[in-house]
C-alpha cells in the first residue's frame, strides 16, 4: 500500500481515537452526576450512560487506537529514519503518554459498569484534559519538528494548560451559583 494512503487512514483513525477519549470522558461526567438524581431518574440515567459508554468505547474507541497503532508502526516501518530524529521519539512518549491516558479511561468505564463512582465530576472534567493537552503536544510536535520550535510550542501548551484549568473552575463556580 502506498505510503500516503497508510498516513491519511492513519490519521483518519487518529481523530477517531481521539474523539472517542473526549466523548467517553464526557459521558463518565455525565454518569458520575446522574449519581445525584433521585430514582427512577437516576437508574434510567445510568443505565443509559452504560450502554452509550459500551458502544462508544468497544466499538469506536478501542479499534480506533488498535488501528492507529499499527498503521503509525506500518508508517515507521516504511520510514525508520524517523527513529533518529528526536522530535520523532518525543512524540513517541507523548504517544505512550496517550496510550497511558486511554488505560486509565477504561479502568474509569470498568468501575462505572461496576457502580462504582470514584471521582467527582469536577475530577473528570480536569482529567479530560489531558487528552487536550496530550493532542496539541503531539500536533505541533510532529508539525514543527524541531526542538527549538517544540519549546515555544510547550511554553504555549503549559499557557493552555493554565487557561484551561481555569475555564473549569470558572465553570464550576458558575454551576454552583445556579443550583
Amino acid at each position: 500500500m502506498d505510503f500516503l494512503y497508510i498516513k491519511a487512514l492513519h490519521i483518519i483513525f487518529i481523530v477517531t481515537w481521539f474523539a472517542g477519549l473526549f466523548y467517553i470522558v464526557r459521558l463518565f461526567i455525565y454518569h458520575t452526576e446522574a449519581e445525584q438524581k433521585s430514582e427512577p431518574e437516576k437508574s434510567i440515567l445510568q443505565t443509559q450512560y452504560k450502554l452509550m459508554e459500551k458502544r462508544l468505547w468497544y466499538g469506536i474507541t478501542w479499534p480506533s487506537m488498535i488501528i492507529t497503532l499499527i498503521l503509525g508502526s506500518w508508517l515507521l516501518i516504511k520510514s525508520p529514519f524517523y527513529l533518529t530524529q528526536a522530535f520523532f521519539i518525543l512524540k513517541i512518549c507523548f504517544v505512550s503518554l496517550l496510550v497511558i491516558y486511554h488505560m486509565y479511561c477504561h479502568v474509569i468505564f470498568k468501575q462505572l459498569k461496576n457502580d462504582s463512582i470514584k471521582y467527582t465530576s469536577f475530577k473528570l472534567r480536569i482529567f479530560n484534559e489531558i487528552a487536550t493537552v496530550l493532542l496539541f503536544a503531539i500536533v505541533f510536535l510532529i508539525v514543527l519538528k524541531n526542538n527549538t520550535s517544540f519549546i515555544w510550542g510547550m511554553l504555549g501548551l503549559i499557557i493552555f494548560s493554565a487557561t484551561l484549568f481555569l475555564a473549569i473552575k470558572l465553570y464550576k463556580k458558575s454551576r454552583e451559583k445556579k443550583e
